[in-house]
């Protein structure tokens, strides 16, 4: 008998902002393979049938690689198991889920993808900063801090005006910055990291173009991060604000917005 494969998002970490569906499809599982960005602590109670691969991936280090990863999803899918594939964020925003849902077509394989709570869009609303907003910024870009960056990428970047979300940005900030500098961007553009987004810990370094990798080398900041680079940045400044001062200070922005 063939089994099943379901791809789940996980959203930015936390357990509760699991969807609906994507419990049910771990309560369900036979065999679990997560990563270290996905809500994992609970998975013993949230997946309680289940064997639980750790296949996670760390800055430097492949713990399990991609290809073995969608062979380990064949292999149980094939031998009759429900096997669910528990990822950051949502599958398809930078996760390579559609590698994984193409090697289990090509095998044959029933694949159902349950979307995930994006961390582009979640982290920054964590640390109160919102990717849009009226009269500021329109449209929001979600580039991935792995690769770097082509020059024509870069000024297409620095020509949108809205807003650019980098996942796993820390490595690749100076050269990010530098290139949007060079490409006419101001150099008192707000710039936000925010590390470890819905954790304990979690943390925004505030600066502008023109110094936040020297802010970032000040604060000794680590991934996983988010980066933002965008006038919305100046709405919640620090990410700590009160609900009183974030309000005054948008309404400071739609008294001048068009």
């Amino acid at each position: 008998m063939t089994g099943r494969v379901t791809l789940v998002g996980g959203g930015p970490g936390r357990e509760d902002l699991l969807t609906l569906a994507a419990v049910r499809a771990l309560a369900q599982a036979d065999v679990v393979l997560y990563d270290r960005l996905a809500p994992h602590e609970c998975l013993a109670e949230l997946a309680p049938h289940a064997e639980l691969i750790d296949v996670g991936k760390r800055p430097g280090h492949h713990a399990v690689p991609q290809a073995e990863i969608e062979a380990l999803l064949v292999k149980h899918a094939s031998a009759g198991r429900h096997a669910v594939r528990l990822k950051g964020g949502d599958p398809y925003v930078l996760g390579r889920g559609s590698e994984e849902v193409l090697a289990c077509h090509l095998a044959g394989l029933r694949v159902e993808v349950v979307p995930g709570v994006t961390s582009a869009v979640a982290v920054p609303g964590a640390a109160g900063i919102p990717l849009t907003h009226r009269g500021v910024s329109h449209l929001f870009t979600v580039v991935s801090g792995h690769a770097s960056l082509t020059d024509a990428e870069l000024g297409h970047l620095a020509g949108l005006d809205g807003t650019i979300v980098v996942l796993m940005g820390v490595n690749s900030l100076p050269s990010l910055t530098a290139g949007l500098a060079r490409h006419g961007m101001s150099a008192q553009m707000p710039v936000a990291i925010i590390e470890r987004g819905f954790h304990p810990d979690q943390r925004t370094t505030i600066g502008d173009l023109a110094d936040i990798v020297f802010a970032a080398g000040r604060a000794h900041v680590t991934s996983p991060a988010i980066v933002v680079v965008g006038e919305v940045v100046r709405l919640a400044h620090d990410g700590d604000a009160s609900a009183a001062e974030l309000m005054q200070r948008a309404a400071g922005f739609a008294a001048v917005a068009p």
